[in-house]
C-alpha cells in the first residue's frame, strides 16, 4: 500500500470492539497508525503496547493537566472557534509557565498567582 508520508515504513491497523452494557449494542472500529519503524521490528503485542503507551501519555501529560488546572472539560461553549481559541491560550500559558518558572509545578504557580495576582504579569526581556 503506497502512502504519501516520507518516512512512514509501517501502517498498523487495530480493530476494537465496544459493547455498551446498558443497551447491549456492540460497535466495531478500526484505527490506523503510521510508524517510521519496519513492521518486523516489533511483535503484534509490542505494537499494541507502544500505541497504548503513547495515548496514555497524551492523556496523562496533556489532557489531564488541561482539565485539572484549567477546567477545560467544564467549558460550556459549543462554539468551535471559541473552544479552539481557548485551547490555544491554555497551550500558550503552559509554555510561558514552563519557560518562566521551570522549577515550579503548574499547580504551585496557580496558587501563587491566586494569592498575589500581580506576580502573574510578565515583563518583556531584552
Amino acid at each position: 500500500m503506497a502512502i504519501d508520508f516520507p518516512f512512514a515504513r509501517t501502517m498498523v491497523g487495530i480493530q476494537s470492539q465496544r459493547t455498551v452494557k446498558r443497551t447491549g449494542v456492540t460497535t466495531t472500529e478500526w484505527r490506523f497508525y503510521l510508524s517510521s519503524q519496519e513492521a518486523s521490528q516489533r511483535t503484534d503485542a509490542d505494537w499494541i503496547a507502544l500505541i497504548r503507551g503513547h495515548w496514555a501519555g497524551v492523556e496523562n501529560r496533556n489532557h489531564w493537566r488541561r482539565d485539572a488546572l484549567w477546567g477545560e472539560d467544564h467549558t460550556r461553549s459549543r462554539q468551535p472557534n471559541l473552544v479552539a481559541n481557548l485551547a490555544l491560550v491554555r497551550s500558550a500559558l503552559f509554555r510561558l509557565l514552563n519557560s518562566h518558572y521551570p522549577d515550579r509545578s503548574h499547580s504551585e504557580s496557580r496558587e501563587a498567582f491566586a494569592a498575589k495576582p500581580t506576580t502573574a504579569l510578565f515583563t518583556a526581556h531584552s
